[in-house]
């Protein structure tokens, strides 16, 4: 039987504690945060030593130390700042040592040492990997420094008064009274201060934590959701296969029975017929390896789809192609967009899958302008023919109503329109660009390679093709 790791329901996408977890610790210091530490600290060291030469001569105490003495305290004080990141509670305990040790020995420097203090104070906050330990040091040092002032106060208490010496303030407060009520001002503020920047410092991290874990869920899930686009829309692609293949099927079954009610009457018509049939099955299995390759790339998954609002991208026989964008441009009229069609080049009649998809790009462009740009929006819509390939171009000025949205090659605003295109253009061992015009539209450009295709195979394509040479 196996148990739960701790904290199993805290976890992180990558694993480690969640900042929501009570158990979440920070990071480790890099190696340049201790470089930087490091400097920090033999500045203060130098900073010690130049208040110490400054303090000395100035008489404030009667018998200092001597100058080696001085000099060892301060680093037993300063020195270990390097490592206040890393050793958060050892520093802490090491400093407020050499803080009393300074102070005891009559060493002539108060200025950084109360500095050095107040950093390890604030890094045990900011920096301690675990709280609990944490808090018994901290609390460890606030006694023994209130204790230490205690006994401070109770030497100053045992000092024989001035004769001349008089009550001062409300209540008669001695002079050795208010210094007292003074100094105890001090420290509390002193280490409130540190206490809270280094609980508030451990609270910005932690929230930053928070943040980057988000970020990274946001990311995966963004990631997932597009792996599960890129398979509807394989999915949706073999299904439309389904129609091109039948379409091939129907065609060599005509053309069998059409040669053997000739065979024995006349026997060219029949091999040409045969012939037919044998390259009608060439290519529908040419087909499928092309697009069986792209569906084998990763498992299909479920997901949701936006639909377009194009009509339903059906024809009456099924099966939709460059024929039918006269129908498609006429439905976007419709919606409110201006588009102009043009059908460039000597038409040639294509592979049921190739114009298939270029039919399907196009009316996946559109409902990106309708969705990105909105009414208004002036698109040119243009096939070209070349001789080695196909080229399908839509274009938009990115004037609508819905202003100029931003879009990209990873659809940035949230659809996989442009990752359906890329599919679809990979089956056909094609290329597709999209970019941004400088003017704020859009152009989406597909370019497919041509192959000999009988003109026989799609003959509503290739009549349709012939009749759209023209601009609309």
């Amino acid at each position: 039987m196996t148990t739960a790791p701790p904290d199993a329901s805290f976890q992180g996408p990558s694993g480690s504690v969640s900042p929501d977890s009570p158990s979440w610790r920070r990071r480790a210091p890099t190696a340049e945060e201790f470089r930087t530490d490091l400097s920090i600290t033999l500045g203060l060291f130098c900073c010690s030593v130049l208040s110490l030469v400054l303090f000395r001569p100035a008489g404030f105490i009667e018998d200092p130390a001597g100058p080696i003495t001085s000099a060892l305290c301060l680093m037993v004080t300063v020195l270990p700042l390097a490592w206040r990141r890393r050793y958060p509670a050892a520093v802490t305990s090491v400093v407020a040592g050499g803080f009393i040790l300074v102070t005891e020995l009559q060493v002539p420097e108060m200025l950084v040492i109360n500095i050095a203090l107040f950093l390890a104070l604030y890094s045990l906050g900011a920096w301690g990997r675990r709280k609990r330990t944490a808090h018994i040091v901290r609390w460890s040092v606030i006694a023994a420094m209130a204790l230490w002032l205690l006994i401070a106060f109770f030497r100053v208490s045992l000092e024989d008064p001035l004769s001349d010496q008089e009550a001062m303030g409300p209540g008669g407060m001695t002079p050795a009274l208010a210094y007292m009520l003074y100094q105890l001002l001090i420290n509390v503020l002193y280490f409130s201060a540190a206490i809270w920047f280094g609980h508030h410092a451990w609270e910005s991290a932690r929230d930053q934590a928070r943040l980057e874990e988000r970020a990274a869920e946001l990311q995966a899930e963004r990631a997932t959701v597009a792996a599960q686009a890129v398979s509807l829309e394989r999915l949706h692609i073999a299904r439309e296969l389904h129609d091109s293949v039948a379409h091939h099927v129907s065609v060599m079954g005509v053309q069998a029975a059409a040669a053997r009610v000739v065979l024995t009457q006349d026997t060219a018509k029949a091999e040409r017929s045969i012939r037919l049939v044998e390259d009608s099955a060439r290519r529908s299995v040419a087909e499928l390896h092309s697009l069986l390759g792209t569906l084998r790339e990763q498992p299909l998954m479920r997901s949701g789809g936006e639909k377009s609002p194009f009509g339903s991208g059906t024809s009456s026989g099924g099966v939709v192609g460059v024929g039918h964008l006269e129908g498609l441009v006429a439905e976007a009229r419709m919606t409110g967009l201006h588009v102009s069609h043009q059908v460039l080049g000597n038409p040639s009649t294509l592979r049921p899958l190739v114009s298939m998809n270029l039919y399907r790009i196009a009316q996946e462009a559109l409902t990106n302008v309708r969705k990105h740009a909105g009414e208004g929006t002036k698109v040119d819509l243009r096939l070209r023919y070349r001789r080695a390939a196909v080229e399908l171009e839509v274009t938009d000025d990115g004037s609508g109503k819905a202003g100029n949205a931003a879009r990209g090659a990873g659809d940035s605003t949230g659809g996989h329109g442009l990752i359906g295109m890329r599919e679809r253009v990979a089956a056909m061992d094609g290329e597709l660009t999209a970019t941004t015009q400088a003017s704020g539209g859009f152009t989406v450009r597909a370019e497919v390679p041509l192959t000999e295709e009988s003109p026989t195979l799609w003959p509503s394509a290739a009549s349709a093709s012939q009749t759209d040479g023209r601009q609309s």
